[in-house]
């Protein structure tokens, strides 16, 4: 009987397949991480940017200068090595004074940061040194004009004026193809009504369904994407930072340079790590999150959901196993069961969209399309009207399942690995 170990919050859960066909594990390619950060973001910005000048000669010491960060449900990237660089990198080869810095939280719609989490995604060097914010979507706000897609964008006033300077990480993402770059400004600095008018898009305008023009790994007409970047140019931040992960959750390329070119590169180097090639899908698919921070909620884990969603069969069974101490991490997340019950979740969303409603909208889609069990600490009640069966146990989970001559897919890093069949 073979088994596995997979992440599941801090630990680890056993996995095993008896009788099973075939068992084949999908990850990302390997690759060595950084390690020694403050010498791969000096190559990147300065030696060897992508697609612009560099650093140095962009930035100087009258100069204000707004760095924008993610949140703490970004942490896993450990952005705050980087911004520890950048600060001092400004400081001591550019000569900007402290005070003429800010680091701001790109939130988006989430919540906003603690005293402690604002020290640990920013490095308590920089929270000493620099004044550290978080964005408010509607809080007092600069309108920079309207995008060709009807967007109005409204961004925080701190990029307004001022050198902007972007550090995110790239992933793939189920609305925008991927993360990071110009998301950064859209949604993170941006108000609320500007994020809505964007992820509206990613609802077919005349079927009850996500577009087809959205998805993993899609830029090249995905409205949803092209909107953001026309958003960002409009704040055009003089540098970005782009931060591109290993399987291990560790940093392994810094791609920095011009904001949009940089970003591009980074994506290209994203798919080659994460796009994973399989034959064919396969009747039952096990992923986990990679363990906690990726399985803090399930507004974050619902990523693993849809890349498990392209290797398995219709009709198949997928075994999700997802921790969620903090339950579905948007207060409305679960809140839009309601309209599942009504059979209303399409026509609920269109009238009043929320970021959290699409989430949940999305792993629908994937639920209908197969069997879906889940290891977590979510009670089954919570889960029932999604049409998953929730376990908190694996051995009870796994004594449901019937392995006997079924191939069987294992995603140990189910966020970062993207299946996608090789024709």
């Amino acid at each position: 009987m073979e088994k596995i170990l997979l992440g599941y919050g801090p630990s680890q859960v056993k996995v095993a397949f008896d009788g099973a066909k075939s068992v084949t594990y999908l990850e990302p390619a390997a690759e060595p991480a950084i390690e020694d950060v403050k010498t791969a973001f000096y190559d990147a910005a300065v030696l060897h940017p992508t697609g612009g000048e560099p650093l140095d000669r962009l930035v100087s010491a009258e100069d204000l200068v707004t760095i924008v960060i993610s949140d703490i449900t970004r942490f896993w990237s450990r952005q705050d090595l980087v911004c520890r660089e950048l600060v001092a990198f400004l400081r001591e080869n550019c000569g900007v004074p402290y005070e003429n810095m800010a680091v701001l939280v790109a939130l988006g719609t989430h919540r906003g940061q603690s005293e402690a989490e604002l020290r640990q995604i920013a490095s308590e060097e920089v929270y000493q040194k620099v004044q550290v914010v978080c964005h408010d979507c509607e809080g007092k706000l600069s309108y920079l004009g309207e995008t060709s897609f009807g967007t109005p964008v409204w961004v925080n006033p701190l990029a307004v004026g001022r050198k902007v300077i972007t550090i995110g990480a790239t992933v793939h993402h189920l609305m925008s193809g991927y993360g990071g770059g110009r998301k950064s400004i859209l949604p993170g600095i941006s108000g609320k009504q500007t994020i809505l008018h964007n992820h509206m898009m990613c609802l077919d305008p005349e079927r009850p369904c996500s577009s087809d023009r959205i998805g993993m790994g899609k830029l090249e007409d995905n409205p949803v994407h092209l909107d953001m970047t026309e958003a960002a140019s409009m704040v055009g931040p003089v540098f970005g930072i782009n931060i591109v992960m290993n399987k291990d959750g560790r940093q392994c390329r810094l791609v920095c340079g011009q904001w949009q070119q940089a970003w591009e590169e980074s994506c290209r180097l994203v798919q080659q790590i994460s796009g994973v090639p399989i034959r064919e899908k396969a009747d039952i698919v096990i992923a986990s999150c990679g363990g906690y921070p990726k399985d803090i909620n399930l507004y974050q884990g619902i990523k693993t959901l849809l890349n498990m969603g392209q290797a398995v069969k219709p009709g198949g069974t997928m075994i999700f196993i997802a921790q969620c101490p903090d339950g579905g991490g948007a207060p409305d997340f679960f809140d839009w069961s309601r309209s599942l019950k009504t059979n209303s979740l399409d026509a609920d969303l269109r009238a009043g969209f929320t970021i959290a409603g699409y989430i949940f909208y999305a792993g629908c889609e994937v639920i209908q399309n197969g069997r879906v069990m889940m290891l977590t600490e979510l009670s089954p009640e919570t889960l029932q009207d999604m049409g998953i069966e929730g376990y908190t146990d694996m051995k009870s989970l796994l004594a449901a399942v019937d392995f006997s001559g079924k191939d069987v897919i294992v995603m140990p890093h189910g966020g970062s690995t993207v299946p996608y069949v090789s024709r």
